[in-house]
């Protein structure tokens, strides 16, 4: 089940897309020249670039590890990327095989990928909708969504590595409220978001000239924790992916400093 617009002037593979970018920094082969050339240039002012989109992803694979063992059975996922091993269907249903999740991105090609490769299994649903997070009304007013998901019932957001390309001006936390006054108590959200708060300013200077029309917003620890304002974080709270309940991971675990990338799983009170 999924629905969208492919318009071929969308494919404009001559200009670097973040989910592109993010697969090519994890190893993966759908991606482009501009893609690999932003994705070098920006590795060339943040060598641990890499290391963060890892960290990202498995940070990603705990959190929903957790939250279906909590019970929960079904997923937004704003923000997927291109599918991979370990996408969230992946991890919910190897735990319960009825969970039903809808993934959301705004790159035709994800979506061509998407319908490709994400299958669900015969007890479970996926729907995957070609729509952008800063429209969360034509997000949540989409038919294949509440086709897909009850919302009556408890809900985990997924805001994985999306809201540092969400400018002040654009409302970020407009944004959240909108998509967490959807959910019924009881649900949840995992979120992640970059920061340079350990970078150099030398570091700094090189990153923000390969930003130059703003559309990356690194933010502070304390930034990301105001826009999950009324939510009630789960132990460790907001720490960085790294960190967040990685007692099982191959130690000894990588410097904060590297991943600058923070994280956190909160409940919907």
């Amino acid at each position: 089940m999924s629905s969208g617009n492919t318009d071929a002037s969308r494919f404009d593979t001559t200009v670097a897309h973040p989910a592109r970018r993010y697969n090519y920094w994890l190893g993966g082969k759908d991606n482009f020249a501009a893609d690999r050339a932003s994705g070098d240039a920006i590795e060339a002012a943040m060598p641990s670039i890499r290391l963060m989109a890892i960290e990202n992803r498995m940070f990603l694979g705990r959190s929903v590890e957790f939250l279906a063992g909590q019970g929960i059975r079904q997923f937004l996922d704003i923000g997927t990327g291109i599918p991979a091993p370990g996408n969230t269907h992946d991890v919910a249903q190897g735990i319960n095989p009825t969970t039903r999740t809808v993934y959301v991105d705004n790159d035709p090609i994800v979506l061509t990928h998407a319908r490709a490769l994400i299958t669900s299994g015969p007890q479970g649903a996926i729907a995957y909708l070609d729509a952008d997070l800063r429209e969360p009304d034509r997000i949540l007013g989409h038919p294949d969504l509440t086709a897909t998901l009850d919302f009556t019932e408890p809900v985990a957001l997924l805001l994985v590595a999306v809201l540092h390309f969400i400018r002040e001006d654009e409302d970020p936390q407009g944004i959240i409220d909108k998509l967490v006054g959807s959910l019924p108590s009881g649900s949840y959200v995992v979120a992640s978001h970059a920061t340079w708060e350990y970078q150099s300013a030398a570091a700094v200077a090189k990153l923000s000239a390969n930003n130059r029309d703003g559309r990356f917003v690194p933010r502070t620890a304390a930034r990301f924790k105001e826009l999950l304002h009324g939510l009630e974080f789960v132990e460790p709270g907001l720490v960085s992916v790294s960190r967040w309940r990685a007692d099982n991971e191959k130690k000894p675990r990588p410097p904060i400093e590297e991943v600058s990338c923070n994280g956190v799983v909160a409940r919907v009170p």
